[in-house]
C-alpha cells in the first residue's frame, strides 16, 4: 500500500553509504591482447585508486595498497598507466613517480628519480616509446614547467624529448618511429579554445627535430590524435565547430571523414583520454556525446551502436582489429562498469559489476528536454521526478525541487545512473541537471556561449530552468534550491547571491571570488589560472566585472540559507575563499553551515566525507523546505 507522507520524509533503499560506495567508477579502460585493464577509486579506501585486470575469466586487483595508480598533472591528472608486454608502469600518486612492475606479483620499482620536494616532478599521459624500451610521457614539476620526456624502463636517466609550448600532450612515436606527434597551447588558452598539432622528425639522438604545426589554431582545438601510418594521422578537431574525425597527413593536408554537426570529442580536462578507436576497414568506434556509435569514412556516416547502456566512456579496441572493444559504459539504472563488446555478435560482457544493488523501482529515469533560454539558446536539462513506489505526497503538496548546475565549466549532465540523485529523488525531492550556455557536447558556438559571460549566461539559464518548473506547476517557487561543485558551486553562489528565485543553495569546493583566480592570482593553479579571462574578461580592462560578479562581495544579497563544503586540501578551489565567505555571513542572521574536510582535495574521494555531505545537504533541505529527514540534525549557524 502506498503511503501518503510530505516530501522529503519518504523511506528510502538508497543510503548515503550507498551514494559513498557507488561515487567513483572505473576509468582509463584499455585492452591489451585479451586482457581488459582499467582503475578505479576505493572510497572505503581512503579514495585510493586500484589498478584492475580482466584476463577473459575474471578480474582480479593488480596492485593492493598502498599502491595508488593516480597523477597530479594539471591537478586533474592523466592516463596513469601503461601495460607493456608482462609489465605495467605507472604513476603512483603519494611520490608521484614513475614504476614498473611485473606481472608476476614482484613488487614494483621506481624508474623516475625521487624528486627534490614531495611530489615536485609529475608524470602523465603514458605511452609506449619506438622499441618499447621506454615510456614517452609529459612531465610536469613544481615550477609549472612542461616537457615531454622519455623514461627508460631499466630506470636510466630520463632524456628530454623536446619543449614547445607552455602546455603539452600527447606524444606520440609514429609506427616506424621516424616522427612524432603532440598537442601543445599557451596561455591564456584552454585546450578546447586553441591549440596546435605538431609533428617532428625524431633526431639520432632520440629528441624531436624542428616542428611543423599540421593542425589546429586560435579558434581550432584538437582533443585526440593516433598515427594510422607513418605518413598521416587520425585526430579529432573542430575547424568547422564540431569535433569531427580527420586524416591528416604530414603535410597538413585534412579530409573529414564523417562531417557533420556531432560532436565527437570533448574537453581535455585529463590528458590522453580517448573519444575514438581504429576498428580496422575504414570503420571507427566513436563517442557520440556519449553515446557509442561506428563512424564509416566510406559511406561518411556515424550511426548509433544499440545497446541497453546509454553512457559510454573511455573506449578502446587494442590492435586487434576484430570488432572487438573495451569502454566504461552505464545506463539510467546501471552503474559504470568496464564492458567488452564484440560488435560482429552483439555480445555484451559486464567485467566488473558494482557491489551497490538498489532496486531499480527506486531509481528516477531522466527525461531530456530542451527549454528556451531568453537569450535565444536551447538549454538542455534532465529531469528527474521524485520516484519512490512505497510513497506518494499529499493531495496539492509540490515537491521541493533542486536546480543542479554541473561542474567545468566545461562539461555536461550525463543521463547514467547517479545514486546522488537517486538518495534525493526517492525521498521526494525533484532534480533537474541543467546543460548552461558553455556546456560541451553541443558544438563550439554553444560552448562559446560562456566566452565573458560567466556568472550571466549559466545563472540566467538556472534561474530560467526554476521559473519553467514553477509555471508548469511542477515545483513550488517556495521551495526551489540550487546545488553544484566547482564551476557549479560558482553557479550556486552566484545565482543565490544575484537572485532571489532559489531559496538556498548548497555549495561544494567553490570559486567564491575571481580577484585573487586571476593572472598571478595566490589562489589559482598554472593550469587554469587564466582560463577567468575567457570566462569574464581579460585584465585590467574588465577588472570591473570581477568584482561584480564575484559572490564573495555580495554576501548581503544572499536570497536564503547557504552550506558550504570544503576539502581542506584542494589545490584547484582553495580553502581560503570559503573561509572568507564563511566569516562574512557570520553574524549576518542567514542560516549556514560550512563543513570542512581533512584530506580532502577538489571532488571528494573519501567514503566518510561523501557520506557526511550528502547527509548534511539532506538535513539543510529539510530545515530550509519544513520536512523531517532520516539524517542526523545539521547544525546551522546565523
Amino acid at each position: 500500500m502506498v503511503k501518503i507522507a510530505p516530501h522529503g520524509t519518504w523511506v528510502s533503499p538508497v543510503r548515503a553509504d550507498d551514494v559513498a560506495a557507488s561515487a567513483s567508477g572505473p576509468g582509463w579502460v584499455r585492452r591489451h591482447g585479451p586482457d581488459t585493464w582499467w582503475v578505479r577509486g576505493l572510497p572505503h579506501e581512503g579514495g585510493r585508486v586500484a589498478l584492475f585486470r580482466h584476463d577473459g575469466h575474471a578480474a582480479r586487483e593488480v596492485l593492493g595498497a598502498p599502491w595508488n595508480v593516480r597523477n597530479r598533472v594539471h591537478e586533474y591528472g592523466g592516463n596513469p598507466y601503461l601495460v607493456l608486454g608482462d609489465r605495467v608502469v605507472f604513476t603512483h600518486f603519494d611520490d608521484q613517480r614513475v614504476y614498473v612492475a611485473g606481472l608476476d606479483g614482484a613488487d614494483p620499482r621506481p624508474i623516475t628519480p625521487e624528486p627534490d620536494e614531495r611530489q615536485g616532478l609529475r608524470y602523465a599521459d603514458l605511452v609506449a616509446g619506438p622499441g618499447g624500451d621506454e615510456v614517452w610521457c609529459v612531465r610536469e614539476d613544481h615550477t609549472d614547467h612542461r616537457e615531454l620526456v622519455a623514461v627508460p624502463l631499466d630506470g636510466g636517466p630520463t632524456r628530454v624529448l623536446g619543449r614547445s609550448h607552455h602546455f603539452m600532450t600527447a606524444p606520440r612515436p609514429s609506427p616506424d618511429g621516424g616522427h612524432a606527434a603532440w598537442v601543445g597551447w599557451e596561455h591564456p588558452d584552454m585546450p578546447w579554445d586553441g591549440n596546435e598539432l605538431c609533428v617532428a622528425a625524431v633526431q639520432d639522438d632520440g629528441t624531436l627535430g624542428p616542428r611543423r604545426v599540421v593542425a589546429g589554431g586560435p579558434e581550432e582545438a584538437v582533443c585526440q590524435l593516433e598515427w594510422e601510418a607513418p605518413d598521416s594521422l587520425l585526430v579529432l578537431t573542430d575547424p568547422d565547430g564540431w569535433w569531427n574525425l580527420h586524416r591528416i597527413g604530414l603535410d597538413g593536408r585534412a579530409v573529414n571523414l564523417a562531417k557533420g554537426e556531432h560532436e565527437l570529442g570533448g574537453p581535455l580536462w585529463q590528458l590522453g583520454y580517448r573519444w575514438f578507436a581504429p576498428l580496422g576497414r575504414g570503420r571507427f568506434a566513436v563517442l557520440r556525446t556519449d553515446r557509442l556509435a561506428i563512424l564509416d569514412e566510406r559511406s561518411g556516416t556515424v550511426t548509433d551502436v544499440d545497446t541497453d547502456l546509454s553512457v559510454w566512456a573511455n573506449i578502446d579496441a587494442g590492435s586487434e582489429q576484430d570488432g572487438v572493444l573495451v569502454a566504461t559504459a552505464a545506463g539510467p539504472h546501471a552503474h559504470r562498469a568496464p564492458v567488452r563488446l564484440d560488435l560482429s555478435s552483439g555480445e555484451l560482457s559486464v567485467l566488473r559489476a558494482t557491489e551497490v544493488a538498489v532496486d531499480p523501482a527506486y531509481l528516477p529515469t531522466p527525461r531530456a528536454r530542451a527549454l528556451p533560454s531568453p537569450d535565444g539558446h536551447d538549454i538542455p536539462v534532465l529531469v528527474y521526478e521524485p520516484t519512490n513506489p512505497d510513497h506518494a505526497g499529499p493531495e496539492g503538496e509540490k515537491p521541493p525541487w533542486v536546480v543542479y548546475p554541473h561542474s567545468g565549466p566545461t562539461a555536461h549532465c550525463q543521463p547514467d545512473l547517479d545514486l546522488g540523485i537517486a538518495y534525493l529523488t526517492s525521498r521526494g525531492i525533484g532534480v533537474v541537471a541543467v546543460d548552461y550556455g558553455g556546456s560541451t557536447g553541443h558544438g563550439r558556438a554553444f560552448r562559446e556561449l560562456l566566452r565573458g559571460r560567466w556568472g550571466v549566461v549559466d545563472v540566467r539559464d538556472c534561474v530560467t530552468v526554476a521559473r519553467v518548473l514553477v509555471e508548469e506547476g511542477l515545483a513550488d517557487p517556495a521551495r526551489v534550491a540550487i546545488r553544484g561543485g566547482s564551476a557549479g558551486g560558482w553557479t550556486a553562489a552566484a545565482a543565490v547571491t544575484g537572485t532571489d528565485v532559489f531559496a538556498c543553495a548548497a555549495i561544494s569546493y567553490p570559486i567564491l571570488d575571481l580577484g585573487p583566480w586571476a593572472e598571478g592570482g595566490a589562489e589559482s593553479h598554472d593550469f587554469e589560472s587564466r582560463y577567468i579571462e575567457g570566462l569574464v574578461g581579460a585584465l585590467p580592462e574588465h577588472r570591473d566585472r570581477y568584482a561584480e560578479r564575484s559572490p564573495i562581495n555580495h554576501v548581503d544579497r544572499l536570497a536564503g540559507p547557504v552550506l558550504l563544503l570544503q576539502g581542506l586540501d584542494d589545490p584547484v578551489c582553495p580553502p581560503q575563499q570559503a573561509d572568507r565567505f564563511v566569516a562574512a555571513l557570520d553574524g549576518t542572521g542567514v542560516p549556514h553551515a560550512y563543513l570542512t574536510f581533512e584530506g580532502e582535495s577538489h571532488g571528494f574521494r573519501r567514503a566518510e566525507t561523501i557520506i557526511a555531505a550528502y547527509r548534511a545537504e539532506l538535513s539543510f533541505y529539510g530545515q530550509v523546505f519544513g520536512f523531517d529527514t532520516d539524517a542526523p540534525r545539521l547544525e546551522l549557524h546565523r
